[in-house]
């Protein structure tokens, strides 16, 4: 595969272009029985960059996230949303194959509700506003006239978010992923 690979065409993203990328995500777990839990989930998380030399990118980013857990007595849903910038540092290690990292920072929100069910069935609302900082590194490779595929295996990051609702409660978390984590996702530079 790595051979078929090599005979595309190589182009490396160059000074003064654009790279658009981003991850979809979606996962969804059905209980076989009555009284299981169902989970269903997405994400879909693009960047626009603009690469202003060889080997830095600078852009904006952003994040959509929702999921629903559902079982005969609770219900719960959650939203998600950020926004932010990064800059991106790629090195080329060979014509397919280039390594980069992203340093992102930005603004997200969270909104979580609870239902309860049974003879008196309530609804719980958390809404959380915070900052995110991480860090990705990542594998490039290059497909075909700078389209490609990005591998990433985890990273580092820093939440924190406020929450605005009286019920609820504030939090702070650092997550060190590296290696515990995969995604895919695709780019092109124009």
């Amino acid at each position: 595969m790595i051979l078929a690979l090599a005979m595309f065409s190589y182009a490396n993203a160059q000074k003064g272009t654009v790279l658009v990328s981003g991850n979809v995500g979606y996962s969804s777990q059905k209980s076989g029985n009555s009284g299981g839990q169902d989970y269903d989930s997405f994400n879909f998380s693009p960047k626009v960059g603009y690469q202003y030399n060889d080997n830095w990118t600078i852009g904006v980013e952003s994040s959509i996230n929702n999921s629903k857990t559902t079982s005969t007595m609770v219900d719960n849903k959650s939203n998600g949303f950020s926004v932010g910038s990064f800059i991106r540092y790629s090195k080329p290690i060979n014509e397919i194959f280039s390594f980069y990292s992203d340093l992102g920072i930005g603004y997200h929100n969270a909104d979580q509700s609870y239902t309860t069910g049974g003879f008196n069935p309530s609804t719980n609302t958390d809404k959380a506003d915070g900052f995110y900082v991480g860090v990705t590194p990542a594998l490039f490779l290059n497909i075909k006239k700078g389209f490609g595929l990005n591998f990433n295996i985890g990273g580092l990051g820093y939440n924190t978010l406020k929450n605005t609702t009286s019920n609820g409660s504030d939090s702070k978390s650092f997550n060190f992923s590296l290696g515990q984590a995969f995604s895919v996702g695709i780019s092109k530079n124009f």
